[in-house]
């Protein structure tokens, strides 16, 4: 059984055990989360596929760690002026467990 679900403007392919990265969450760790934006369900080869998403059906996680993702660094160059200027931007994170699949 597994799920697609839209959190933080991305979608991920999750079943129960999995732990992914989202875009962070407002919870405190130790916390329950439900996600709500299901999109699609497969389970016993049977598929429930949403518009947009599915009825009734919610994704249960548990958030289990929060941090920074890797650097991503810009640099910006401009040719004959003389200008060179470089960025980092480091992203933050919530890492959620999935416990349950509701439908």
């Amino acid at each position: 059984m597994f799920a697609i679900l839209k959190t933080g403007g991305k979608q991920y392919r999750v079943a129960v055990g999995d732990k992914i990265d989202v875009e962070r969450l407002p919870n405190a760790l130790g916390d329950q989360v439900l996600l709500n934006d299901v999109l699609m369900i497969e389970k016993d080869d049977q598929v429930l596929v949403g518009k947009p998403t599915v009825a009734g059906a919610t994704v249960v996680a548990r958030v289990i760690n929060e941090g920074k993702g890797d650097k991503v660094v810009h640099f910006d160059y401009r040719n004959k002026h003389r200008r060179r200027k470089t960025l980092g931007h480091r992203q933050m994170f919530t890492r959620l467990e999935i416990v349950e699949i509701r439908n």
